[in-house]
């Protein structure tokens, strides 16, 4: 259960960067949040875009994996796509941001340390 709620944490924290990525970056909030000013938002609009799509096939997986009728199945599920976002995570950290290792990896590494401790 505990595992679960974690997981569904990182879930709805890659649906929301689904959100920001895809529909603010280039509005007021968007440019706040990522530090981003209007030209560069707008040059970069579609692969924000991309990106914010990829975040939500993590967070659809997540979701899955809490969702499957089979325990077993739904245990690896979530290693499996807890391990994506650590490293897509540790990858923004190297190369643009050392910010998104706790905001994207850190809460991953939490959940996949829990999952473990009470698998199945």
């Amino acid at each position: 259960m505990f595992s679960n709620i974690l997981v569904g944490v990182v879930a709805l924290l890659h649906f929301n960067f689904l959100y920001m990525e895809m529909f603010l970056w280039t509005k007021p909030a968007g440019l706040k949040i990522f530090k981003n000013s209007p030209q560069r938002a707008q040059d970069s609009k579609i692969l924000a875009a991309n990106q914010g799509l990829y975040n939500g096939f993590l967070a659809a997986g997540l979701l899955w994996s809490i969702l499957h009728p089979d325990v077993l199945i739904g245990f690896q599920l979530k290693i499996f796509f807890l391990i994506c976002v650590i490293v897509a995570g540790a990858y923004g950290a190297m190369t643009f941001s050392k910010r998104i290792f706790y905001v994207q990896a850190a809460p991953a590494l939490i959940a996949l340390a829990i999952t473990f401790l009470t698998r199945p």
